[in-house]
């Protein structure tokens, strides 16, 4: 638990928080009972509930695992009462921490965002929360390039699960950011006094944020989509030119084993005796498969 406090302004940050932890709200703040519960329960869509003397928030933040390279939501829960703002989290969220940490170390920024209410410290964590989406879209849309260099240089296969790995962060970072608006909104739309007038416009530039996410990651969708079909297109166009050369080569060969398997007949074959009878074979198969070869070209076949 980190807590700091400045003036009527408290912040309380959770992470990973423990049974102690709840003892300790109940003990120290004035919390409707369903919203301590709600605040310590994982919830797995976004939420928002107005009580008797806080207001309750749930929202899931994209965040990015380096391992399995891809997006995941990481919840973030947050109450806000007449006085604090509570927060509390059970992934790492590096720029809530990095925030945190500013704030506490620097007097300027408790005079800035810890002087007013809870509610102006909550629009500030989210605009910085959504903010933090765009270097990470700016990652994708360079992932995106180089899939379409690659695609387009002849390593189709190398690609395929590229395409499928940046199409798997597309959709987790698109499940993660979507109904964030909704629950911004519902700020709006809600009769708080948690929630002073004067910061509903700011509230509204957050829906305009998210928007903006959204529009950047309906448009990287489609790209990883026609990048897909681009690739599984020449995938295709490349193996039907390889059956195609495979089938000319079996058309081609298929005379010529007819006409070993007759000379390989035990009978009297003409020419077997000949001190030149191999030469004599084997020019007769090569005048086959030319032969062959000028049926196809002159049939257009090939």
């Amino acid at each position: 638990m980190k807590i700091i406090e400045h003036k009527t302004v408290s912040w309380v940050d959770f992470e990973e928080p423990s049974h102690d932890d709840i003892l300790y709200l109940h003990e120290h703040f004035n919390i409707h009972p369903l919203a301590i519960e709600e605040f310590f329960t994982p919830t797995y869509q976004p939420k928002i509930v107005n009580y008797d003397n806080c207001l309750f928030l749930s929202i899931h933040i994209p965040l990015f695992d380096v391992e399995n390279r891809t997006t995941y939501s990481g919840e973030l829960d947050m109450i806000i009462t007449k006085d604090h703002l509570i927060t509390a989290h059970r992934h790492r969220i590096y720029q809530l921490e990095k925030f945190f940490h500013d704030i506490s170390t620097s007097e300027g920024k408790r005079r800035l965002h810890l002087t007013k209410t809870p509610a102006h410290l909550l629009y500030t964590v989210l605009n910085i929360l959504l903010e933090s989406c765009f270097p990470r879209l700016d990652h994708i849309s360079k992932n995106l390039d180089h899939i379409e260099d690659q695609v387009f240089a002849e390593k189709e296969k190398e690609m395929v699960l590229e395409i499928s790995i940046v199409k798997r962060d597309i959709l987790n970072f698109r499940r993660a950011v979507k109904p964030q608006r909704a629950i911004i909104e519902s700020i709006l739309q809600k009769e708080n006094t948690l929630i002073p007038s004067d910061l509903k416009p700011y509230f509204q530039d957050l829906i305009g944020t998210n928007i903006r996410i959204w529009n950047i990651l309906e448009n990287n969708k489609e790209i990883i989509e026609s990048l897909e079909e681009t690739n599984n297109s020449l995938l295709s166009n490349k193996l039907d030119m390889t059956m195609k050369v495979l089938t000319i080569f079996s058309a081609i060969l298929l005379p010529v084993t007819a006409y070993s398997n007759i000379m390989s007949m035990s009978v009297s074959i003409p020419l077997t005796h000949s001190p030149n009878a191999f030469w004599l074979h084997a020019g007769i198969i090569i005048i086959i498969s030319i032969l062959t070869i000028i049926i196809f070209r002159l049939k257009k076949w090939f």
